[in-house]
């Protein structure tokens, strides 16, 4: 009996093995450098102020930058669904870490503006190459539960950015660029594995594109000989045409399109809004000492996430979606309504905020790759964090104007009403991908 004569088992429901962990600690160390890149830029944007005479508008669009960038996440997608995964998750890192130093050559704030989005950019590969690749070599049943807890590590390097804000002092004028050149150290780590710890090709997106024998080649070598491309691969023909983002808002798609979008950016205005300029929003809200309410903030925001992973197979992905986006509103309207502006209630509602919300993070990763079949998820991915950064990079731009405007209560309550329209919009049209 020869090879092809070989009964296979799907290889996605191979047990967990080597390249399985192999992939996995790649994006682990990915999301890291992503969460703490993103947050140490609130912190360096908020002190470059004091030395570069900045106004609340530049505040806003620097420290949302690299969420501009991010918003090419769908261009990332497409790439990816043209030219594959692996090419770009091997190069993305190092140029990454490149742009981290060069924040330290430039005073201007256009170049910094650019230096920002283009590491948005980059983040924008590991968001949507990465977490398409890893569902597409991930076993089934481990899939949701190993994506879910990406947001864990994502978590990690966000609120160690805000620490490490704290923690680097000394270095006078120059201080602001140090603190925003220290992603260059994650980034690096994380090009370093890569690089040594090679990442494989999708043997799904190579059978998608007619190359069923180089994926069932590194499928025994990966996994067995025992395994293969299941049957609906294996009979697929390559599609002539070429995937555009029409596709995912056509009948087919739409829908799953724009709930992915709606939901994601709804989350992502507060979230990143409140997250990134928290230092300025603790000072109108005079919870007391801003450094020991950040760090409750952010203990949170841990707490939070982990609430949300103990949920995540517990709940169905609608009342989940739902009901975070729609409590975590409720939570900011007390804040704002609280007569007496007490501070035991506002830090015990603004606590409860943190953890509602962040606990919702845990849906980021694997809700919108449920929502797309393999033929377009990294299109359909890449356009709903597009969607998603454009409410990030809202919320991160307007929050310091806002503030300045109105004051905190101001800003938390154009959070509240944004939250409000995304729970209102997911109860009534979000589909339930939740596993049967």
């Amino acid at each position: 009996m020869n090879e092809q004569q070989i009964p296979q088992k799907n290889y996605k429901e191979a047990p967990f093995k080597t390249v399985h962990r192999r992939i996995l600690i790649a994006l682990i160390l990915g999301q890291i450098s992503c969460g703490y890149a993103l947050g140490i830029s609130g912190t360096g944007f908020s002190l470059a102020q004091n030395y570069l005479h900045l106004t609340d508008f530049w505040v806003g669009l620097l420290g949302a930058g690299s969420l501009i960038g991010l918003a090419g996440s769908a261009v990332m997608g497409k790439l990816a669904d043209s030219i594959g995964r692996r090419g770009l998750l091997m190069i993305n890192m190092y140029i990454f870490a490149a742009l981290s130093l060069v924040q330290l050559l430039t005073t201007s704030p256009w170049l910094l503006l650019l230096i920002r989005i283009a590491i948005g950019l980059m983040i924008a590969i590991d968001y949507t190459v990465g977490n398409s690749l890893l569902v597409e070599w991930l076993p089934e049943q481990e899939a949701g539960k190993r994506q879910s807890r990406l947001i864990f590590y994502w978590t990690i390097g966000f609120v160690c950015s805000y620490f490490a804000g704290i923690l680097i002092q000394g270095f006078g004028s120059t201080t602001w660029q140090i603190i925003l050149a220290s992603s260059v150290v994650p980034s690096l780590i994380t090009a370093l594995y890569r690089s040594i710890c090679r990442v494989p090709a999708s043997p799904s997106w190579l059978a998608s594109q007619g190359q069923k024998e180089r994926a069932q080649r590194l499928i025994h070598k990966h996994i067995g000989r025992r395994f293969g491309l299941p049957k609906q691969l294996l009979r697929l023909k390559r599609d002539p045409e070429k995937i555009t983002w029409r596709v995912v808002f056509n009948k087919q798609y739409r829908r799953r399109t724009i709930i992915g979008g709606l939901f994601y950016a709804c989350q992502a205005f507060a979230f990143f809004g409140i997250s990134i300029f928290l230092p300025i929003l603790l000072k109108g809200l005079n919870l007391g000492n801003d450094h020991l309410s950040g760090v409750m903030y952010n203990a949170c925001v841990m707490a939070g996430v982990l609430v949300g992973m103990a949920l995540f197979n517990r709940l169905s992905r609608r009342a989940f979606l739902v009901g975070h986006l729609l409590l975590a509103a409720l939570a900011l309207v007390i804040i704002i309504v609280n007569p007496a502006h007490q501070p035991v209630l506002q830090l015990g509602c603004f606590a409860i905020f943190s953890v509602v919300l962040s606990a919702g993070l845990v849906l980021d990763y694997p809700y919108p790759t449920e929502l797309f079949d393999i033929k377009v998820r990294a299109t359909g991915v890449g356009t709903v964090i597009t969607i998603s950064r454009i409410g990030a990079a809202s919320g991160t731009f307007l929050l310091p104007v806002l503030t300045n405007i109105g004051g905190s209560n101001l800003a938390m309550l154009v959070c509240a009403i944004i939250l409000l329209i995304g729970g209102v919009g997911c109860l009534f049209f979000a589909p339930e991908t939740s596993p049967k």
